[in-house]
């Protein structure tokens, strides 16, 4: 296992004592770990130290943010796609930063202005592009002196990106599939990366799919900044937002003050935790 030293920045090989081994405990990437140097560049884990906090997919553990890397054509991401990757992050308890990569391939922008609409409010939004060189000093001030993981769909241009904003990482990017407009995973495990102008990042693998989890129903809602920052003006004070009486949530989208979308998705949630719950798949906490 690869340790890196936080002072020198030097990597160690290390090995793991038997007890971690008979309690099943394995360190993950991203967590902090106490280990004695050897020979060489190796050395002995020590002790796991307690997790800030736990990402399970893509897994990684005690990072200060994500940025979360989607695309409107080859391949265009679905908001609902978007909306459960923030639900999970908020659950989570980590801050997200949207990016809206190959907007150069772009020939109509009200999708675009549609979403920086939806989302602008809430998440702080960059525009990216490689080929045109849209919003990388943007992505270094955000990634600057902090540890992140990138994550998206497969083919959104993750590791292109990263590229773009330091060649010599030197990641494998592959080609679009032009029938099914996906990308190929092309980074298949979750390495933390050094970038020169200061600061930790992860290129994780690809999701095609995410998994709610163990969050319940009647928690959802908590995890919608939108819905969050409207609390407490519906008739219920347990008001779920779907068919009670005297919901403000329902008022706002009626009036025009709350996207339609991100509450359609919300009900396609709930029901999907739902669906979850009943096959078997979650236990809730």
């Amino acid at each position: 296992m690869l340790v890196r030293d936080e002072e020198s920045e030097d990597l160690f090989l290390c090995s793991m004592p038997g007890k971690f081994k008979l309690q099943k405990i394995r360190p993950i990437v991203g967590d902090l770990v106490e280990y004695t140097p050897s020979h060489g560049k190796t050395g002995r884990i020590e002790n796991i130290l307690p997790q800030k906090n736990l990402l399970k997919r893509p897994r990684i553990s005690n990072i200060d943010q994500i940025v979360l890397v989607n695309s409107l054509v080859k391949p265009k991401v679905s908001t609902y796609v978007i909306d459960k990757f923030l639900v999970l992050s908020e659950k989570a308890g980590i801050d997200t930063i949207i990016v809206f990569n190959k907007v150069d391939l772009l020939d109509d922008h009200r999708e675009l202005d549609r979403l920086m609409e939806m989302y602008g409010d809430y998440y702080k939004i960059i525009l990216t592009s490689t080929k045109k060189e849209i919003g990388l000093d943007q992505l270094k001030d955000v990634f600057k002196n902090k540890t992140s993981t990138l994550a998206g769909m497969s083919g959104v241009g993750k590791s292109s990106l990263l590229n773009k904003l330091d060649p010599k990482i030197g990641l494998k990017v592959a080609e679009i599939s032009s029938r099914l407009e996906r990308g190929k995973h092309t980074t298949t495990h979750v390495e933390l990366l050094s970038f020169k102008f200061g600061g930790l990042i992860a290129d994780t693998p690809g999701f095609s799919n995410l998994y709610l989890g163990n969050i319940a129903q009647d928690e959802l809602k908590n995890y919608y900044r939108d819905m969050k920052s409207n609390e407490g003006y519906c008739a219920f004070s347990d008001c779920l937002h779907l068919e009670e009486p005297g919901c403000y949530i329902k008022e706002l989208i009626e009036s025009g003050d709350f996207c339609p979308e991100r509450y359609e998705n919300y009900k396609k949630m709930y029901l999907e935790i739902e669906e979850n719950f009943r096959g078997g798949k979650a236990q809730w906490q």
